[in-house]
């Protein structure tokens, strides 16, 4: 058994490796000279006889940190674009604190008609792709005037039934006992919410909100469809074009696009952790 367990292991390690090597590749790449990038992935971006092939050094040949500077002291667009994910995403998420927090507690904590099939109704809209609804929310943002506007990629993304779903487990999973002893000694519904249902929820509206940073710093499609000036792109659209010369450039944002993700990640994964597992309980 033991020994079953040791094999189990070491696949599971070889796949972490798998999967955290594309990382590395990245994290060392953007510290390689530009030439000597230049020169391991000519076969990639030139036509060279079939024999050729890329190269890639986990560890830099030749480090340096020019790339960065040119990042972060040559490329003033790259900030705006950085500025413009966070006035994108906090927005976001504090909507969805205001929002979705209470309409997770009350499919939770309160029976009414039709509950059941407008809770099936905001399942079946969570599982709908972007691309399902693109062209009906264009129509609703044309007609109402925010095409163009961080208003429009905002408003959409407030409502999302994801977070809601989660945190809607963690409330469902509240003793019974605990509210009713709540309102026998005179608390009222709003101050059973504030008192009891948001700290004993805590877990879920943190690991709602984790998953929301990750979902939505990362989001392309959304600014790609609605939003036209490009003054207005958030930091996920900044990807330069793929040449030999911006190659370590593009390494260098991609680098640090990923550290926001990687920081929130870690910080509440433990919620996160506790959020997919509540996400994938049967009531």
């Amino acid at each position: 058994m033991k020994f079953k367990n040791k094999i189990v292991h070491i696949i599971l390690i070889l796949f972490c490796l798998l999967f955290i090597l594309p990382l590395l590749m990245i994290f060392s790449g953007s510290f390689e000279n530009q030439s000597q990038l230049t020169e391991n992935l000519e076969p990639v971006f030139k036509s060279v006889n079939s024999e050729s092939k890329a190269r890639w050094y986990v560890i830099p040949m030749y480090p340096t940190l020019k790339s960065y500077v040119e990042i972060l002291f040559d490329s003033p667009e790259f900030f705006i674009m950085f500025w413009n994910s966070c006035k994108l995403v906090f927005p976001i998420l504090l909507g969805q604190l205001i929002v979705n927090t209470p309409a997770a507690w009350g499919f939770a904590r309160y029976d009414f008609k039709w509950k059941n099939t407008l809770f099936t109704l905001y399942i079946v809209l969570m599982l709908m792709p972007f691309q399902s609804t693109m062209v009906s929310n264009y129509i609703v943002l044309n007609y109402l005037k925010l095409l163009n506007t961080r208003s429009g990629i905002i408003f959409p993304a407030i409502f999302s039934t994801l977070s809601v779903f989660i945190m809607y487990r963690f409330f469902k999973g509240i003793p019974k006992t605990v509210i009713e002893a709540a309102r026998m000694d005179g608390a009222g519904e709003f101050q059973i919410f504030v008192t009891i249902g948001i700290p004993m929820g805590a877990p879920g509206i943190a690991s709602a909100m984790v998953l929301g940073f990750l979902e939505y710093w990362s989001m392309i499609e959304q600014p790609l469809a609605f939003l036209e000036d490009k003054t207005l792109w958030p930091l996920s659209l900044y990807t330069p074009d793929i040449t030999p010369e911006l190659t370590g450039v593009y390494l260098v944002s991609s680098v640090i696009i990923l550290i926001p993700t990687l920081l929130i990640f870690l910080t509440g994964q433990k919620y996160l952790e506790k959020g997919i597992q509540a996400s994938g309980l049967k009531e």
